[in-house]
């Protein structure tokens, strides 16, 4: 049975794995952390996307038939050079601006994400179709990969951390904030104690691995395997372990 990989800069996509099981639980996957070179969100986009081709050439090796590139940033920098330079599926993270654009009752939304995902065509495009009928404010989550990547998620430190990121779109009467990096679903509980129950927080994972089921589908890629996960690390897989035992 052929595997599917899924890679990110760290341990933020197995928010993503975590759908993907939810959605199709017999597929066989193989998580690849790039923990040796995370966080991906300030380096070049050259640099994220070389990253990317090592991360693909060993999907390939092991086996792998699609990929999804479980990181925006990840996502924005690399994923058109990869469609065009390997024959197998990509499905990168789509900005989940839309359904916050039709949901808010404020008219103004938040945007959270890394600096590399804000200045990416792929984010910039959506926030083009979508962002005349809204007002959009952007922040970048900062110090939130860090938070993820060392464990820490929760605690006065990381309420502190996560407060200073999220109260100017509070302050903004932003009602739905979006998650634009798959680190921050994992201190989604600590975003909603500071914003209250008058706003929602909008993960895309969901809509990823549906997307992904789509594609197989499409591709007549076989979903019934064992359900085995494998994890990887160019890293120390400590916190990855730990995060993952936690999904």
């Amino acid at each position: 049975m052929a595997c599917v990989g899924i890679m990110d800069s760290g341990v933020g996509g197995l928010s993503v794995l975590k759908e993907v099981r939810r959605l199709l639980p017999g597929l066989d996957l193989i998580y690849y952390a790039d923990s040796a070179y995370c966080p991906y969100g300030d380096r070049s986009a050259e640099y994220v996307t070389d990253r990317c081709r090592k991360i693909t050439g060993h999907f390939i090796g092991r086996g792998c038939v699609a990929v999804v590139v479980a990181c925006n940033t990840a996502t924005a920098a690399a994923i058109e050079t990869l469609r065009r330079e390997y024959d197998l599926p990509f499905v990168g993270m789509e900005p989940a601006v839309k359904p916050a654009a039709l949901g808010t009752s404020t008219g103004v939304i938040g945007v959270l994400a890394t600096a590399g995902t804000l200045r990416g065509s792929k984010y910039l495009h959506t926030k083009g179709r979508f962002g005349d009928d809204v007002k959009i404010v952007e922040k970048v989550g900062r110090g939130f990969v860090e938070l993820v990547e060392g464990g820490e998620l929760s605690g006065e430190h990381v309420e502190t951390v996560v407060r200073e990121s999220i109260r100017p779109l509070l302050d903004a009467s932003a009602d739905r904030i979006v998650l634009g990096c798959t680190h921050y679903p994992f201190l989604r509980p600590v975003m909603e104690k500071i914003a209250g129950g008058s706003v929602e927080i909008v993960d895309p994972a969901p809509a990823v691995a549906l997307q992904l089921s789509r594609v197989l589908e499409d591709r007549g890629i076989g979903t019934s395997g064992t359900g085995t996960v494998t994890l990887e690390s160019s890293g120390d897989d400590t916190v990855l372990k730990k995060i993952y035992s936690m999904i």
